[in-house]
């Protein structure tokens, strides 16, 4: 079967068993999986592809969930995330620009759109209920700035690679890519708060009304405590990024990062409460994110067999000799690859060697290329990508409202950053 064809086909497939079955995302998305698998010839090999791209994901991200989760549940139940939701009001007085432009700053120097997201949703979370804003609403605000920043920003992992291949100079692309992301991200942002305004409200009052009772008063754990676990993870972070200190080297590392802001949160839980209330909090927490880890799990899967069809290179050869304007070819080429494989570093990792051969029949710089190209990364986003369900499960939506959010969100900025790309290639190149 033509693997184009298989690609739509499995495509079909996970809707069908996500949305009208509604069958676990995680079982949903293996199964389909093995029938991508043997549909492509590669029945003898569609496990191996499983569980190699499983293992992918669950190496990158386990725990790097869990210990986000638990960081969160810590500090909803102290009041922590409380406390720096209301600050965010307080200093922004627009909530919800001040939660776009946390996940825009963060991302890059985190170098992980699902790491700023991860950090931050649970004041998205608190900011929701304080404000009384749908759930869909606050979490997809704050995700399109995450994206907005590492699909475009260099040093970001989305670019890096791609700025070494095409031969730019860093002062080319910095200040660019910068101002392209920021505008991408206020389109993100405008998109959330005019078509995102959906999700149950009463539902997650209800929620906020129950933790209330094992948390009575939600400023006691004091400023220190709430900043100091996402603060110190953060902090160590970035001074692995810009420091040529080898401590920062171990305690930078993102993994040994969380896992340090998980010890400061548990210590500060211990000053309030009893050990047993922060093991009960740290078991809901450890039991959510496996969930979430299961989901992402499943789309390493499925992004691994969609792989072996060989669907991205087909379509972008495909692409590729179609009359279409300059502009377009190497955007196009970025969308199929990120569409069939759901990884947005591999789709610049595999793009530009499809592209760099068009470049002297395109006609264009090195710089639109690579923005052309970065634009191709915000969609389409679907079932294969993790970050569709980290998403999904730590804000609580239904896939549906993922689609209608994060998806359609992805392909509205897209399209501004193609536009805004064309629109800087006619003034300045």
């Amino acid at each position: 079967m033509h693997p184009i064809i298989i690609f739509v086909f499995s495509l079909l497939i996970i809707l069908f068993f996500t949305a009208r079955l509604r069958i676990h995302p995680f079982l949903g998305l293996i199964l389909t999986s093995v029938f991508t698998g043997i549909l492509a010839g590669e029945a003898s090999t569609t496990i191996d592809a499983i569980t190699t791209g499983m293992g992918r994901v669950f190496s990158h991200f386990a725990i790097i969930i869990a210990a986000g989760s638990t960081i969160g549940i810590i500090l909803h139940r102290t009041g922590g995330a409380k406390l720096i939701a209301a600050d965010v009001i307080t200093i922004s007085r627009k909530p919800l620009f001040g939660l776009n432009i946390l996940g825009f700053i963060f991302a890059v120097p985190l170098m992980c759109c699902i790491l700023a997201y991860v950090i931050f949703i649970p004041v998205a979370k608190e900011i929701r209920i304080k404000q009384d804003f749908p759930k869909v609403l606050t979490a997809s605000t704050l995700v399109f700035g995450t994206l907005a920043s590492y699909n475009l920003v260099y040093p970001s992992p989305v670019v890096y690679s791609a700025v070494t291949e095409l031969g730019i100079s860093k002062s080319d692309i910095l200040m660019p890519g910068i101002l392209l992301a920021f505008i991408v991200s206020m389109a993100g942002y405008f998109y959330a708060t005019k078509f995102c305004r959906f999700g149950n409200r009463d539902e997650n009052i209800l929620e906020y009304r129950i933790d209330e009772t094992a948390s009575n008063d939600p400023v006691n754990s004091g400023r220190l405590a709430a900043y100091t676990p996402i603060g110190f993870s953060v902090a160590f972070v970035l001074a692995d990024v810009f420091t040529n200190i080898a401590l920062f080297d171990v305690l930078g590392e993102p993994n040994m990062a969380l896992l340090i802001g998980v010890i400061m949160a548990i210590l500060f839980a211990y000053r309030q409460y009893s050990p047993d209330v922060v093991k009960e909090w740290i078991e809901k927490a450890i039991k959510r994110s496996g969930v979430v880890i299961l989901d992402m799990c499943g789309g390493g899967a499925l992004g691994a067999t969609l792989a072996m069809t060989g669907a991205g290179q087909e379509i972008g050869s495909l692409l590729s000799g179609l009359p279409l304007p300059s502009i377009l070819v190497p955007f196009l080429i970025a969308v199929a690859i990120q569409s069939v494989q759901g990884s947005r570093v591999v789709t610049m990792l595999v793009a530009p060697s499809i592209v760099i051969p068009l470049i002297p029949v395109l006609g264009l710089p090195p710089v639109i290329v690579l923005f052309s190209m970065a634009s191709g990364t915000f969609l389409i986003s679907h079932f294969n990508d993790p970050f569709f369900w980290i998403y999904k499960d730590l804000a609580e939506l239904e896939t549906s409202e993922v689609l209608r959010s994060y998806t359609m969100g992805g392909v509205v900025m897209g399209i501004t950053c193609l536009m805004l790309t064309g629109i800087a290639d006619l003034l300045f190149y």
